[in-house]
Order: C-alpha cells, then sequence, then structure tokens
C-alpha cells in the first residue's frame, strides 16, 4: 500500500493530500528512509512522522484498503510520540 493512503487509512494524517503534502515535505521514513507519497509501506515498517513540533514513530501491523474509525488504531503499535522542544 502507498505511504500516503495509509497514513490517511490508518487515520494517522486526516486527508491524503495532507499526507501527500507531508511526504513531499520529506517529514516522512519508512525504515530510517525519506520517502514519497508512493514508496510502499508493508507489515513490519517502521515509520516516523515529523509534524510541527511533535515526532510520531509508529510500526506497521497490517496495511488494509479500508477499516472503520474505531478500528484504525489496531493498524500500527505506537512507538514514540514526543514533541520537540525549542532550545
Amino acid at each position: 500500500m502507498r505511504i500516503d493512503k495509509y497514513l490517511k487509512v490508518s487515520r494517522l494524517i486526516k486527508r491524503r493530500t495532507v499526507a501527500k503534502d507531508v511526504c513531499v515535505g520529506e517529514k516522512i521514513s519508512i525504515n530510517g528512509r525519506i520517502v514519497k507519497p508512493s514508496a510502499e509501506v508493508k507489515a513490519g515498517d517502521r515509520v516516523v512522522l515529523e509534524m510541527g513540533n511533535r515526532v510520531i514513530e509508529v510500526q506497521v501491523l497490517a496495511t488494509p484498503n479500508s477499516v472503520r474509525a474505531n478500528e484504525a488504531q489496531t493498524l500500527y503499535e505506537l512507538i514514540r510520540d514526543e514533541r520537540k522542544t525549542e532550545s
């Protein structure tokens, strides 16, 4: 599954166009590699999102084409969710 679609389906980012823009801005990495919106993501991958002053790292558990909103969190395991502090 494409990373921009996965971010939308998993509800990590609300809209696919926003997910695409974040990827184009080089703020998304899969397994330590900065990726484009078309990059493929699969179960077992580690995804890091840098959005504003927040860094979220998740491990992908599943990549279905769609899920209900209340099941979206079952698609990933949260590894890290931290806020960057200004120095």
